[in-house]
């Protein structure tokens, strides 16, 4: 089924009244809207919690991150990192400078969020920055991810671009409408990162000598295709939903069974359908929340299995550098006994569907939504989010960047 067969016709107040809007214009049609507005209140409160850290049962686990000097071939690229945060600030005044830049401690990593309308405005607003400024965070972006990691990024946001110009709202949604920050002082000594967020599009990335974590990152889209215009042809998370069903192909039936903790996608208990989030758990604001393990343990599959769980996990992780990469599975690899897979949904080909797998030191959820911008009432294949977490206290490198006697 196209996206296409779900757009809004172009009078409907869905669109209609928001038209001509631009991010700030809409920021308090957002606060008091009957719906926006309760997701607003309901993630402001999880905000003002100060940071643990995300748990399967409320304790944090001691002793899962260990500051230390990775060998060269595996450290973050922080040469070439410094130097693009540099040209990037070098092109800003000093109120845009000051606007930028915030401790490394800083509550303001929290901040990000994926929806379309602006509940913190922190940073830069990419959209309203000259375009050399615009292109030299973008350059900062290619400096610190993995070549496949920046593409995802652009995806996205071209993604977003083009959903904005299908159902006439590029005010609100267009390929810069996103908040850039950097934290702490770009340099080869003090932890310092950089942080994007807006639709369907946020990365926190922090480097503390030569170790590098990236994390929270969200990553969706709606829809998951550009099917016209410059990027025609572009396809979001095609193999990453592929390799989700892969794990599922490699269990037994009755280990299948036991994954699968709902059939439904939407007839689920109380609480657990979030109208915003829908089924995720780990996304915005959701920093200190308790996420049972549930569903199959990876100490009872097959190797084949195993490798399959391993497979979907390093789709996330191929955001991060090689070197970086290398060592955050190996990290992973270290847990996989305790790491668990979990599935709501079909089973079909073509079902759309959750999962989630997550040990001690990750999570990563898939989720297949309803419609936002368009008007699919039950989720649908072409309406994708995906978030990945470092549990335990390390989001936004937390544990690390303490270790090191730079947080508060």
């Amino acid at each position: 089924m196209s996206f296409r067969d779900h757009l809004f016709p172009a009078d409907h107040p869905r669109i209609a009244e928001l038209r001509g809007l631009d991010a700030y214009a809409y920021a308090p049609v957002a606060r008091h809207d009957d719906f926006t507005g309760d997701l607003i209140a309901g993630w402001k409160a999880l905000y003002d919690e100060p940071f643990s850290g995300v748990t399967s049962d409320g304790a944090l686990i001691p002793g899962l991150y260990e500051l230390r000097h990775p060998n060269p071939g595996d450290a973050a690229p922080d040469a070439a990192m410094v130097a693009a945060a540099e040209r990037l600030l070098a092109l800003l005044d000093d109120d845009a400078r000051a606007r930028i830049l915030h401790p490394i401690d800083s509550r303001e990593w929290q901040h990000w969020a994926n929806p379309e309308f602006l509940q913190f405005d922190t940073g830069l607003r990419l959209e309203f920055q000259p375009p050399a400024v615009r292109e030299a965070f973008l350059d900062l972006v290619d400096a610190s991810l993995s070549t496949r990691g920046a593409d995802d990024v652009r995806t996205m946001m071209r993604i977003n671009g083009f959903l904005g110009d299908v159902v006439g709202l590029p005010g609100i949604m267009n390929e810069f409408s996103y908040n850039v920050s950097l934290y702490g002082t770009p340099g080869h000594e003090d932890p310092w990162g950089w942080q994007l967020f807006g639709h369907h599009c946020a990365v926190n990335c922090v480097v503390i000598g030569g170790q590098m974590v990236v994390s929270p990152v969200f990553l969706g889209a709606e829809p998951n295709e550009i099917d016209e215009g410059p990027h025609a042809g572009t396809v979001a998370f095609t193999e990453r939903i592929a390799l989700g069903r892969r794990v599922m192909a490699e269990l037994t039936d009755a280990q299948r069974a036991d994954a699968v903790v709902h059939e439904s996608m939407t007839d689920l208990p109380a609480g657990r359908l979030h109208p915003g989030d829908e089924r995720h758990l780990a996304g915005a604001f959701q920093d200190n929340r308790v996420i049972p393990y549930e569903g199959v343990r990876a100490d009872e599959m097959s190797a084949t299995a195993r490798d399959a769980v391993l497979a979907l996990v390093a789709d996330f992780v191929s955001i991060l550098p090689d070197g970086p990469a290398r060592l955050r599975m190996a990290e992973i690899r270290a847990h996989l006994d305790e790491t668990w897979f979990s599935w709501i949904g079909g089973t079909g080909e073509t079902d759309p569907f959750y999962c989630r797998v997550q040990s001690p030191v990750v999570i990563v959820e898939i989720d297949h939504h309803c419609g936002v911008f368009l008007a699919n009432d039950q989720p649908q294949p072409f309406h994708i989010h995906t978030v990945i977490r470092t549990p335990n206290g390390n989001d936004y490198g937390r544990e690390l960047v303490r270790q090191a006697g730079h947080a508060h």
